[in-house]
């Protein structure tokens, strides 16, 4: 598994382009709803939708309780930990700042899965090159520069800087500690559990006086539970499954790449040379990291190959069944 292909590299699509336009609606939403609140209904009724439409299709809830309790936890750093943070954080910071502290998640993913043992990443010099060059093209498409971000509401990255970080955090528990039911039927529960921490949060900070659904908030929250929620998280959790934790968390990189294209397309807003170039540096820097995990792969490979064999492997060994009376 070196790195993206079949219907790990379509799901991975998938999130790029609806995670690329869900920061609009967010920005939507956040202004005429309470944001967690916003963020916690959002996720509960999205959860309840998909695992309604996964147990009609045949999936099944899991048996363990181990799964549930992962599928939990992993709900709350991703959900509670990351995607609310952002959403309250959007309040004191523009949308181009906040991309920029967003996409550090490939950073941080990267970090992680590096230092907590079990990961599939290695962080060589080839995947360290293509995440700050992937970085800086971020940091140039959105035209920030390093006086505006630390100029900006310190409310706001320091809010951004605890989303990325616990989102990787979550993504890598997730990814080491898969569960036994489908992506779908995984992501629902994740989903549900994280909405639900999120809304009881809202709730104790007295959110639910400032709730009013107007057209623009349902909006808003229509477009995040159909294509942020069920489409976009449910194809993230499959590629988290199917492929390395470093290479999937280049979405961040892509996301603001699509939103930009996006709004050149349906808003006609200007595209300039500056962002032309921006993309082209974004784009080589997640193909880079792509062709760098699977070179590093062969390379294990090979040294796996023309490895020496140890004294024990020279040993004849025993069969290893047993006899009935053993059993």
């Amino acid at each position: 598994m070196a790195g993206l292909r079949g219907r790990a590299l379509f799901a991975w699509l998938l999130v790029c382009v609806f995670w690329g336009s869900t920061y609009f609606a967010i920005k939507i939403g956040v202004g005429v709803l309470p944001p967690f609140l916003f963020a916690g209904l959002r996720f509960v009724a999205a959860g309840a939708l998909l695992l309604t439409g996964a147990l009609a299709f045949g999936d099944r809830l899991p048996r363990q309780a181990k799964d549930w309790i992962r599928a939990s936890i992993a709900g709350v750093m991703l959900l509670a930990g990351g995607n609310a943070f952002v959403v309250w954080a959007e309040q004191y910071t523009p949308s181009g700042v906040a991309s920029v502290f967003v996409v550090t998640v490939a950073l941080w993913m990267a970090f992680f899965d590096s230092i907590i043992p079990g990961g599939s990443g290695r962080l060589g010099w080839r995947v360290i090159v293509g995440l700050l060059v992937g970085f800086l093209g971020t940091s140039l498409l959105v035209g920030a520069s390093p006086r505006e971000i630390l100029a900006a509401d310190l409310r706001g990255p320091i809010a951004l800087t605890c989303a990325s970080a616990f989102w990787s955090l979550g993504s890598i528990y997730a990814k080491r500690r898969p569960t036994d039911a489908s992506p779908y039927v995984t992501a629902a529960i994740q989903m549900l559990a994280g909405g639900a921490f999120v809304t009881l949060v809202g709730t104790v900070l007295g959110e639910w006086g400032a709730w009013h659904l107007t057209g623009r908030g349902a909006l808003a929250m229509s477009y995040l539970v159909l294509f942020g929620s069920i489409v976009g998280y449910s194809a993230y959790s499959y590629a988290l499954r199917h492929a390395p934790a470093t290479i999937v968390g280049t979405y961040a990189y892509v996301n603001p790449v699509i939103a930009v294209l996006l709004g050149g397309v349906l808003l006609s807003e200007p595209i300039t040379g500056r962002m032309v170039i921006a993309i082209g540096m974004i784009l080589a820097a997640v193909v880079w990291i792509q062709f760098s995990h699977r070179a590093s792969s062969v390379i294990g490979n090979r040294s796996s190959v023309g490895a020496e064999p140890s004294t024990d492997d020279r040993k004849p060994r025993t069969s290893s069944v047993r006899h009935p009376e053993a059993a």
